[in-house]
């Protein structure tokens, strides 16, 4: 598989292998995080509050930066907010270390680094996901983005936690001077990016304020059956997955009786589940089309949702939360996949913006609801997680044509 992955890599072209490492260094600086940062503020304080508020700050940031994030998207050259974005993070993140090392670090400046870090992950992301589209030919966007989204399930899931957990036992700053290097040299990698075409005076002359732009964004959004229709199942599926997810700790401490080793466990198989999606999805929809894909993706994440309420194995709950993470990739490959061929380049940054916003909006309700439902029953909110994405599915089948990826939108 590895070598395949290679030459698929390599098959896409030059900027795209530029594209794909720059986001996979990223993507590993992502996964160091992930675990480095929270190890970092239980050292700083033993006050729980404080150490999740790191994780709620982070999701706040995210939220409140989106919109305007997407109207410079569309501003300026993406491959120089790209570069710029991965370079000022990893400068932060390092400055960061060496306060640290130098006992000069406290909790006040950690929420700030996590801000800004947020704030410029924010700009990366949907700078990275808008270029995509002039880096591959557009038939290949499936395939593309089953690369990125391999790499980044390997970085997130497999690589960066345990790499992160291990530099930190060495020394606390050791894992912040690695995500540093991690995400300057994903801005160095980005150079080799094509610069796209600048705004002439006249076009800059005529910008509106960031807010009336950021409206016209979700406007498009609102108007087009098939993006929006895409946005609104979105949103629905980030209810769904963090229904089961916010308790699913509990779950499987008290109703698959499972130890955190092997917590741990039962999440990277699943991400095994994901990996065979990364690469599946491309084959699925020029077999089945992008409907009938997405379609069958959230019918079996319902599926999947609802035989792990049912279950008290261990290995059998495993093996359904990995056809839930397969399901969840396929969806989301063909997600952005349609986003990138059916919004006009100059709305990109915008669109993928409104649309990230409501499923950070998703993400938070389902997190709500997850400890609520829990109160009742622990298999509660993953068995109504498994409900909402039948809903999805039904909603897939009203809102999507028979063929998204030639639809247009009634406003042009």
């Amino acid at each position: 598989m590895g070598v395949c992955f290679r030459l698929g890599v390599m098959s896409l072209g030059r900027p795209f292998r530029a594209l794909w490492v720059s986001s996979a260094s990223a993507n590993l600086a992502d996964g160091v995080a992930f675990i480095s940062m929270p190890l970092l503020a239980a050292s700083l304080t033993d006050d729980p509050r404080l150490v999740a508020g790191l994780a709620t700050t982070y999701a706040l940031v995210r939220l409140l930066v989106a919109l305007p994030i997407g109207v410079w998207v569309d501003r300026i050259d993406r491959r120089n907010l790209l570069i710029a974005a991965n370079l000022i993070r990893g400068l932060v993140v390092i400055a960061l270390a060496v306060s640290i090392q130098l006992e000069l670090g406290t909790l006040p400046l950690l929420y700030a680094v996590f801000a800004v870090v947020g704030t410029l992950e924010s700009a990366a992301d949907n700078a990275s996901v808008s270029l995509l589209p002039g880096v591959v030919p557009v038939k290949q966007l499936d395939r593309a983005n089953g690369r990125i989204s391999a790499a980044q399930l390997v970085a997130d899931e497999f690589a960066g936690p345990p790499l992160g957990g291990l530099l930190f036992a060495v020394a606390a700053a050791a894992p912040m001077y690695l995500m540093g290097g991690l995400w300057a040299a994903a801005g160095l990698l980005a150079l080799a990016l094509p610069i796209r075409r600048l705004e002439s005076s006249a076009e800059r002359t005529h910008r509106q304020p960031v807010f009336r732009e950021a409206l016209d964004g979700a406007r498009w959004l609102a108007g087009n059956r098939t993006v929006g229709g895409l946005a609104l199942i979105g949103a629905l599926a980030s209810v769904g997955y963090m229904l089961p997810f916010s308790i699913l700790v509990l779950f499987g401490a008290q109703n698959l009786d499972l130890d955190a080793v092997g917590y741990g466990v039962i999440l990277a198989v699943s991400a095994l589940g994901g990996l065979v999606g990364s690469f599946m999805t491309a084959r699925f929809t020029s077999w089945i089309g992008y409907r009938r894909t997405i379609i069958a993706s959230l019918v079996t994440g319902a599926a999947a949702l609802f035989a792990l309420s049912l279950t008290t194995n261990g290995v059998l709950a495993a093996v359904l939360l990995a056809i839930y993470i397969l399901h969840a990739v396929v969806w989301g490959i063909c997600a952005t996949s349609l986003r990138q061929r059916l919004v006009p380049n100059a709305l990109r940054g915008r669109v993928n913006a409104a649309s990230r916003v409501l499923s950070l909006l998703g993400l938070a309700l389902g997190s709500a609801l997850g400890g609520l439902l829990a109160v009742t029953s622990l298999p509660l909110p993953i068995a109504v997680g498994g409900g909402v994405f039948v809903g999805c599915a039904v909603l897939a089948a009203i809102v999507l044509p028979h063929d998204p990826a030639h639809s247009r939108a009634r406003n042009g």
